[in-house]
């Protein structure tokens, strides 16, 4: 029998919202227009952290600039965007929470919102190999802008998850689930143990009404 725990990504192991951040990225290499790709990034997070963001039209926003791209290009850009928004906001507390984890033996999961591409590269970097995000659509070797599937954002992360079990080991058993936000109230209510980390407003009201633990891995 191994426990599964599973974390959010952005703004729960990391300190900042990697999807946001990939398109501030964009900006500082001089890819998309400035002033129109911020205004729209800043309007998209907002309607996240507000609970009603179109995650199909958020996704073709982020993913269509990546059509102009090889593979081999994305990967180099990622690399990157690794070194100057990633790493100045790795949490080591995150990093200690997940190794604690690790060391009972448990199996590791992080499930996002934020797109595959993004968001694989950052599990690897915390020694999480297992990952859910939303897939983009890659055609003939390049991204079409379109999402694969279901997006694994709010019931999308039940429905996303409980596939994802199918090809594990039928002895796991769902244990923790760590979350920032909101719009994780779906998957958060099916856990056992649900953590609210350093959570939005709405979050931590859920949370103190029903007695969830509330974590800081904030220095």
């Amino acid at each position: 029998m191994s426990n599964l725990t599973i974390f959010d990504l952005d703004n729960t192991l990391i300190g900042g919202d990697s999807d946001y951040l990939w398109g501030e990225f964009l900006i500082a290499q001089g890819l998309v227009d400035a002033a129109e790709h911020k205004a729209k990034n800043d309007a998209f997070y907002q309607q996240y952290q507000q609970g009603n963001l179109d995650i199909f039209a958020y996704q073709r926003f982020v993913l269509q600039p990546l059509m102009a791209f090889t593979q081999d290009e994305l990967a180099q850009l990622h690399q990157n965007f690794m070194a100057e928004f990633i790493e100045p906001i790795l949490l080591p507390k995150a990093i200690d929470l997940v190794a604690k984890h690790r060391d009972q033996g448990d199996t590791l999961l992080i499930i996002t919102a934020t797109n595959e591409f993004i968001t694989r590269p950052i599990g690897q970097r915390l020694g999480i190999e297992n990952l859910i995000g939303t897939q983009p659509e890659i055609v003939k070797g390049r991204f079409t802008g379109e999402v694969a599937g279901i997006p694994s954002f709010q019931e999308g992360k039940i429905l996303r998850l409980k596939h994802w079990l199918k090809t594990q080991s039928p002895d796991l058993t769902l244990s923790h689930f760590y979350s920032d936000s909101h719009n994780d109230l779906p998957l958060l209510k099916r856990v056992p143990y649900p953590v609210a980390v350093d959570p939005d407003n709405r979050l931590r009201s859920h949370a103190e009404t029903h007695g969830w633990p509330i974590l800081s891995l904030r220095d």
